[in-house]
């Protein structure tokens, strides 16, 4: 009998206090006033946006005071999910949102690599990315221009950005870990004009210099005419800059590409008043890039409107982000949350930075920071919470997060165990909003919300005015069951399409090929009796031994409660005109795989889930390939195990990891 992640009585519990001063708990008392409702409670909140879905978007608009025109026509084509506009009249500028006032007060903090911390004020921040336009102008970009960057997540970053998305053009970025040919794979397809960089970044206190892989990329996307380069590391930059970068821009290529210095371009130009340029709701805004782990990777155009109104939602109801808060989500810039993190300062909030291991130079590093700069809100990954876990770190016992309200996990599932050790080791009264989403949307259709209780495994609540149901495999709507999260209604947070794509093809193929008319994510899920979800994992990793459909989640969430094991991943292996699922574990140091630690396993899993979820092989592994941030790639492992080819090595962040699954002698 598998246990369920759930019981009855909650891990956590609002208070009056926290409920009624709650950012969400203004908005019903508003939408009570604005239509002669009594809404009581989220669960009430839900159904009414759901059902009155135009209603609440045109509220939430005023609510949060968008900067911009709304027009009279809140949507078109309501019910055709991939033809719907929201807000087709509306005029607006994403980077105006965010830049909204001009105060001393801080909007950024930004911990980089072995630099020194530094503060920037909304003031100083408008000055900063002034001078980033006026920079921009100078090389000729004008509305619709793509401008891409190879960037560390940075206050500069945040400037560029703001910068780009001011004048209408649209923003694209990866991390600097990224390898040469993967970016030129994602900004190949987009083709920026401007690609700006830094030379060098740090991590576990290295310096990794990238010069010349920046060169060669410039080089080999024919769009740049420009390459603007930051250096945090002088020390590690080449002597002659100007010089030397230009020949490293030409490498592979006879196209010259001007080389810009970013602090000598920017100090040429005097702070002054930004020429925001007004963008329609459905305009581009961002280009985000699917992991590419099983494909070239998918160009995701998100819209400008659809992108601040979700992340208002999403920041001022879900997560109760307030003025003057500090948010800090551990992120990359080729990671969606980065984006979401941005978003933040529409809320008035300080955008709390980091860049660097989360473990260097210590454990406790990131904790240190919460304490240090007071966050409100901490957002990690699962895999972080799950390796201090192991770690068996008490944070609590060692650091004041008084003002800490709410703890974000995403990135993969979130064990139940790991709901415990939260309350337990990190803090007591706390909500843990165990989200999830993607870069499809750029946001999340499950979260948490500051009103409703937490319970053990589940994630809290099903995303405002987005019908979200749970459908079998023939589309008949399930309760209390597993199966595939669909969303049921438009939404605009919904990506414009795909870079590229002019047919619409790709894009309908990514999403409503499997049902008619319906957003089909790609997740295992549950919907609970408290009306939480439980995720088991990605759809397209389920295994199906004899036919029965299995999620991941549920074995990495047993395998991994033992000591001994650090991570794993499992797949379905073919076998005899089956599938065969097959476990592969990272063990602790100086731990190998005997009979009995694979007796254990198994019995753990056997215990806790089904005959059914036992693996029928276990095997040891030294790593365990992951994404760059951070997720587990079981479809490549699976390809690897099958002697197929991985159509996207550098997408990972550690490919040499896949060499552990190949041609292993034990299935031969």
């Amino acid at each position: 009998m598998a246990e369920s992640n759930s019981q009855s009585s909650p891990l956590w519990q609002p208070s009056k206090a926290g409920i009624d001063q709650a950012g969400i708990s203004a908005f019903i008392q508003h939408i009570n006033k604005q239509y002669d409702l009594s809404l009581a409670d989220y669960a009430d909140l839900h159904r009414w946006s759901i059902n009155y879905t135009v209603m609440f978007w045109r509220e939430l608009w005023g609510f949060c005071n968008v900067i911009g025109d709304p027009g009279e026509l809140i949507v078109t084509d309501q019910d055709n999910l991939e033809s719907a506009r929201w807000f087709p009249e509306a005029s607006l500028n994403y980077a105006e949102n965010l830049l909204r006032s001009r105060s001393d007060k801080i909007a950024l903090i930004s911990q980089t690599g072995l630099l020194d911390r530094t503060y920037t004020s909304r003031a100083h921040l408008h000055d900063q990315v002034s001078q980033c336009v006026q920079h921009l102008l100078s090389k000729g970009v004008v509305k619709g221009d793509r401008v891409a960057a190879i960037m560390p997540n940075t206050a500069e970053t945040i400037v560029a950005m703001l910068a780009a998305t001011s004048l209408g053009a649209v923003w694209t970025s990866v991390s600097p870990d990224f390898g040469e040919a993967s970016i030129i794979e994602r900004f190949g397809q987009t083709q920026p004009k401007i690609l700006i960089s830094v030379d060098a970044y740090s991590y576990n206190g290295k310096v990794h210099s990238i010069i010349n892989k920046v060169g060669k990329v410039a080089a080999a996307v024919s769009s740049v005419e420009s390459l603007l380069v930051l250096s945090h590391y002088p020390e590690h930059a080449l002597t002659n800059k100007s010089s030397d970068s230009t020949n490293a821009a030409k490498d592979q290529s006879s196209k010259p590409t001007p080389v810009n210095d970013w602090h000598l371009s920017l100090a040429q130009f005097k702070p002054a008043a930004i020429p925001f340029v007004p963008t329609g709701f459905n305009d581009p805004l961002f280009i985000l890039y699917s992991s590419g782990t099983t494909g070239k990777p998918k160009c995701i155009v998100h819209r400008a409107g659809g992108v601040l109104l979700q992340h208002l939602k999403e920041h001022q109801l879900h997560c109760d982000i307030k003025p003057d808060d500090r948010v800090f989500y551990y992120s990359t810039c080729g990671w969606m949350m980065w984006n979401w993190l941005a978003s933040a300062l529409a809320s008035d909030a300080a955008v709390v930075l980091y860049d660097e291991s989360p473990f260097y130079p210590e454990q406790t590093t990131l904790f240190k920071y919460a304490e240090q700069e007071q966050f409100t809100l901490f957002g990690t990954s699962a895999s972080f919470l799950n390796q201090i876990k192991k770690y068996q770190l008490q944070p609590k016992q060692g650091f004041n997060f008084s003002l800490l309200r709410t703890l974000c996990s995403t990135g993969s599932v979130l064990p139940a165990e790991t709901f415990d050790y939260v309350y337990q080791q990190i803090k007591s009264d706390l909500c843990l909003a165990s989200i999830s989403g993607g870069t499809d949307i750029v946001s999340c259709f499950v979260l948490g919300n500051p009103i409703s209780p937490v319970y053990r495994g589940e994630s809290q609540c099903l995303g405002l005015a987005m019908d979200i149901q749970v459908w079998d495999e023939q589309g008949q709507p399930l309760q209390a069951e597993k199966g595939e999260l669909v969303c049921c209604n438009s939404f605009p947070s919904q990506p414009l399409g795909f870079w590229g794509d002019d047919s619409g093809e790709r894009y309908h193929d990514a999403y409503f090929s499997r049902f008619d008319n319906t957003w089909c994510h790609g997740d295992y899920v549950e919907i609970t009796e408290h009306k939480g979800v439980i995720i088991y994992g990605r759809s397209d990793a389920t295994l199906n031994p004899g036919g029965v459909r299995i999620g991941t989640a549920e074995i990495y969430r047993y395998a991994e409660s033992l000591d001994e094991v650090l991570e794993s991943v499992v797949i379905g292996q073919e076998w005899k005109d089956d599938i065969r699922v097959v476990l592969f574990v990272k063990l602790k140091s100086g731990v190998t795989l005997d009979d009995a630690l694979t007796k254990q396993i198994k019995q753990e899993i056997r215990s806790n889930c089904t005959p059914r979820h036992v693996p029928a092989v276990v095997l040891q592994v030294s790593d365990i390939p992951k994404t760059k941030t951070g997720k587990i790639v079981e479809l490549a492992v699976r390809e690897i195990v099958h002697n197929r080819p991985v159509k996207n090595i550098g997408a990972l962040q550690n490919p040499e990891a896949l060499d552990y699954f190949s041609k292993r002698l034990e299935w031969q």
